[in-house]
């Protein structure tokens, strides 16, 4: 025991005599900024942000030159109220419930036209909050896409739209005959950001499917 206090002695006197040890300074030369000027900032046309936070009407796709007024009725002043917009569902009252607090309506803008005797264009930008999930736009726009892509759906043809992920464009080959006239119908579902795109097209003769994708591609371009 006496050696084991002595050498603990000696290693103790030898940690004394000795220079302390330098250690690196907490403290670091600062970082000198970098010289120039700073990168403007977006415009409001590029800056998608304050683009669909402004006026949401300006974003829909303009009536062609000769275009006639619609048959559905482009809401109040371009607009479409939560009320309005749940009218469209076949459940208009569950689906009121669902936009209110599941899916964070918050707005939708709509244009609607005729073309000629045979098309009726109606387009709807629908936008939500989404504070909750952050999905509701591209959940809305799955739930439409639900029809078209039925595998088992035989009456209805398909087609993606190009640069919009899940997006999906479908024409319907059988026509709704419960009006008293055969009326063919076409729809188009995607979505940007917080942004829902719907395209519907009416006709009494099958809808091309050049004319629903050019649609949906001119439209979303404008998002």
């Amino acid at each position: 025991m006496l050696g084991v206090v002595a050498g603990t002695c000696i290693g103790y006197l030898v940690r004394v005599d000795r220079e302390p040890t330098a250690l690196p300074p907490l403290s670091q030369p600062s970082v000198v900024q970098a010289k120039g000027a700073a990168p403007e900032p977006l415009s409001a046309a590029q800056d998608r942000k304050v683009k669909v936070d402004g006026d949401l009407r300006k974003l829909l796709l303009k009536k062609p030159r000769g275009a006639r007024e619609g048959l559905v009725g482009a809401g109040e002043d371009g607009w479409m109220d939560l009320a309005d917009y749940a009218e469209t569902y076949k459940y208009p009252a569950g689906a009121f419930r669902s936009l209110t607090v599941d899916n964070e309506f918050r707005r939708a803008a709509v244009t609607d036209w005729r073309e000629g005797s045979t098309f009726s264009v109606e387009i709807r930008l629908v936008q939500f909050r989404e504070e909750e999930k952050g999905t509701e736009a591209a959940d809305e726009a799955s739930g439409g896409n639900y029809y078209a892509i039925t595998p088992d759906n035989y009456a209805t043809k398909s087609w993606p739209i190009p640069g919009t992920g899940d997006g999906m464009a479908c024409a319907h080959c059988r026509p709704e005959t419960s009006y008293g006239v055969s009326l063919y119908s076409a729809e188009a579902h995607a979505w940007r950001g917080d942004v829902e795109m719907q395209v519907w097209i009416y006709g009494t003769k099958p809808i091309p499917k050049v004319k629903v994708l050019d649609l949906a591609n001119r439209q979303m371009k404008q998002l």
